[in-house]
């Protein structure tokens, strides 16, 4: 399987990006094996830090390298929101192929000194592993909230971006560019969705080079997502939308079968809704691709 660097300047010279699909559970890992699969483009697998604890840190890596190995899909494995040197180390020991180092919530200064020296320790323990940055406020929690968070929208400028990147080698910026973690009601029924700030992305992306991710893309304007990529976004993170239908699935396959108490039954379905959910976001992250290979 080729390096992720080296499949994330392919898909960037395509016109694609490189989708990223948290899970916390087998289901939702099946599910974004399978989508990756049919569509036969890579795909990231993303775990938080609350994600990891549950599903097992070093049984996460173990898993996922054995069913890339068996299947022959190019899966990577990013430990995401890592909010200390520890929990990075650990993601780093264990064989994740990218760290998202996020001090986002410190001051400025502070997140630069903490992030350097997770990006030192990370690249002794392996040089090939990418380490991701995170500045501006997006928010938290991949979740479904009341209202829009807009207390959480401090944009990210090029000029402070451009300095956090010379000042801690990170290899990949997460930016605030009207992205915001999580959804509100609106956007889950799809009356409303979220709008990003392009141009600040093209600018941050020409005082930075260096490949950008799109945190909290869930319920986000498609088009925006298009252009997005367009402008230099390399990842996008979709997470909210996959527990939706994590959720109402399992609810469906309960109401459906009332007595079934065999777990792979009632889950198969629940892996067939997620998978959905995935293979439509594949499909738009990678457009440009697979119009050009069908062509």
């Amino acid at each position: 399987m080729d390096a992720l660097r080296n499949v994330l300047t392919r898909l960037e010279n395509e016109g694609a990006a490189l989708g990223h699909f948290n899970v916390s559970d087998l289901v939702l890992l099946k599910a974004v094996l399978a989508a990756a699969g049919e569509i036969g483009v890579p795909a990231f697998v993303g775990a938080s830090e609350g994600e990891r604890d549950f599903f097992g840190t070093r049984q996460l890596a173990v898993v996922v390298n054995s069913l890339r190995e068996e299947f022959d899909v190019p899966i990577f494995l990013n430990a995401d929101h890592t909010h200390s040197l520890v929990k990075a180390i650990e993601a780093a020991k264990a064989g994740f192929d990218a760290i998202v180092v996020d001090f986002s919530a410190l001051p400025f200064e502070q997140n630069v000194s903490n992030t350097k020296d997770a990006v030192e320790a990370i690249k002794a323990i392996n040089p090939a592993i990418l380490v991701e940055g995170e500045i501006g406020d997006i928010g938290t929690g991949s979740e479904i909230h009341e209202t829009a968070q807009r207390e959480f929208k401090s944009l990210t400028t090029p000029e402070e971006a451009s300095r956090f990147v010379q000042s801690t080698g990170i290899d990949v910026l997460a930016p605030a560019v009207g992205n915001m973690h999580g959804m509100v009601e609106s956007m889950v029924q799809g009356k409303t969705k979220k709008r990003l700030d392009v141009e600040r992305i093209a600018q941050i992306k020409k005082a930075t080079r260096v490949f950008l991710t799109l945190h909290g893309g869930s319920g986000t304007n498609d088009d925006d997502l298009r252009k997005a990529i367009n402008a230099g976004i390399n990842i996008i993170h979709i997470n909210t939308e996959l527990r939706v239908a994590w959720r109402r699935s399992l609810e469906g396959s309960f109401v459906a079968e009332p007595n079934e108490v065999v777990p792979y039954k009632i889950l198969r379905p629940v892996v067939d809704s997620v998978a959905e959910v995935v293979r439509s976001r594949l499909r738009l992250f990678n457009e440009k691709h697979t119009t050009t290979s069908a062509a």
